[in-house]
């Protein structure tokens, strides 16, 4: 039995740093990994333009202008948004000007049309006197050519995708998205809406685990609940390798009379990585990698051990996969005690709040590992090492936010 620290130096040493790449068109790019350095083609903004609808003047033309002795001056050019404009300024002149248009050579300030007696006059009276450059954008004035706009890695939301649309780029390369095999296993489970014998137990692994995979912006390549047959299982873990990058199991993992799924991966020549952790919840966690380099993990049957082996182990490979590192996780301080294992890590679900500029945190009291309600309303994973006594309120632990959370942010 190995420490939560090596099982994730084993995990990460068998993980790729982002998976290859393909040319994604800029309406898909939300969510995925921008697989390169964005530099500007050009800088912003390109020309030199009014930020607002005006009249572009010599702000030494205006004078002392005021509502009580207006200055006047004949307009000379009308420029709307999207024209050319390379006629100078005359000395004594304003132009019309809509905002984003060029500003004609020789001005040097934009007076909004409100502090003046407004369009569709061929002489304006102006009311006051900005200072001068006051509404004008000068080209480079936010990004310089050549600048870095986004950064290698990045995920993209929709401001990058605003970003990148005003610099011209219709697509980018983006890491692939990594494809998961979900597998389940075992006689007494039922689907949800299915017919179920009193006994049964309804199967929240595998529409959990297929959430789980969504939130991490992985794609659920195949989702299967098996019963515990030896031939049928092989097959269906046969055929998820040949196309996941990922395969994750829940049940069968342990040495029972119908627990299958272990020897099986080893006679499809996964290599084992390691099998069981000092952890508590989720000892029994296997992690194995397939000739392909597909990585296999088979989390335990209990649903908050499996919630809980997922978002410890495969969520961080998942982000690697997909070429950025995992969310880092955060200290808090107790605010509930928290029952520690003298022999092994301990994973909580919980909530982190902010009060006071202090990030505090309070444990379920939820904490069997059949319990699946105690995830319900959680935002984070507490977590302590062992120790011989349980962590009395006060003391500062190690939180991990849980990835639909980060996202909600």
């Amino acid at each position: 039995m190995i420490t939560v620290q090596q099982a994730h130096e084993i995990i990460r040493t068998a993980t790729v740093t982002g998976l290859q790449t393909e040319s994604v068109p800029l309406h898909e790019l939300t969510g995925r990994v921008i697989a390169e350095q964005i530099r500007a083609e050009f800088p912003m903004p390109r020309f030199t333009n009014a930020a607002m609808d005006g009249f572009a003047v010599m702000r030494d033309d205006l004078g002392d202008a005021s509502e009580d002795r207006p200055t006047r001056l004949p307009v000379t050019q009308k420029i709307p948004a999207g024209s050319s404009c390379s006629t100078h300024l005359a000395s004594r002149s304003c132009a019309m000007i809509m905002t984003g248009a060029p500003v004609p050579p020789g001005a040097d300030t934009v007076v909004p049309f409100e502090e003046t007696s407004g369009f569709g006059q061929t002489e304006v009276e102006f009311y006051r006197v900005p200072k001068r450059g006051a509404n004008i954008r000068h080209t480079g004035e936010e990004v310089d050519a050549g600048t870095v706009i986004v950064e290698l890695g990045t995920r993209v939301t929709p401001a990058e995708v605003a970003i990148l649309a005003a610099f011209d780029r219709a697509s980018l390369p983006a890491y692939r998205i990594p494809n998961v095999a979900l597998l389940t296993v075992g006689d007494e489970l039922r689907m949800p809406g299915e017919a179920a014998a009193p006994l049964s137990i309804f199967n929240s692994n595998l529409p959990m685990l297929d959430a789980c995979v969504r939130a991490c912006g992985a794609r659920v390549s195949a989702a299967l609940q098996l019963p515990d047959d030896r031939n049928l299982i092989r097959q269906a873990l046969e055929a998820s390798l040949e196309h996941a990058d990922m395969l994750v199991t829940a049940g069968g993992i342990s040495t029972g009379a119908y627990d299958f799924v272990q020897e099986t991966l080893t006679g499809l020549g996964i290599r084992q990585g390691f099998w069981k952790v000092a952890q508590k919840p989720g000892k029994p966690l296997y992690f194995g990698t397939a000739p392909s380099g597909s990585l296999v993990f088979s989390l335990p049957g209990n649903p908050v051990s499996a919630l809980a082996c997922f978002l410890e182990y495969c969520s961080p490979a998942l982000s690697r996969l997909q070429g950025i590192e995992p969310q880092p996780k955060v200290e808090a301080w107790l605010e509930t005690p928290f029952p520690s294992d003298p022999k092994r890590h301990r994973f909580l679900f919980g909530r982190i709040r902010t009060e006071g500029g202090r990030l505090l945190c309070s444990v379920s009291s939820k904490t069997e590992s059949h319990m699946l309600t105690a995830a319900g309303g959680s935002n984070c994973i507490v977590e302590s090492p062992p120790v011989p006594e349980h962590l009395p309120a006060g003391r500062l632990v190690t939180c991990a936010p849980l990835p639909w959370t980060l996202q909600a942010c």
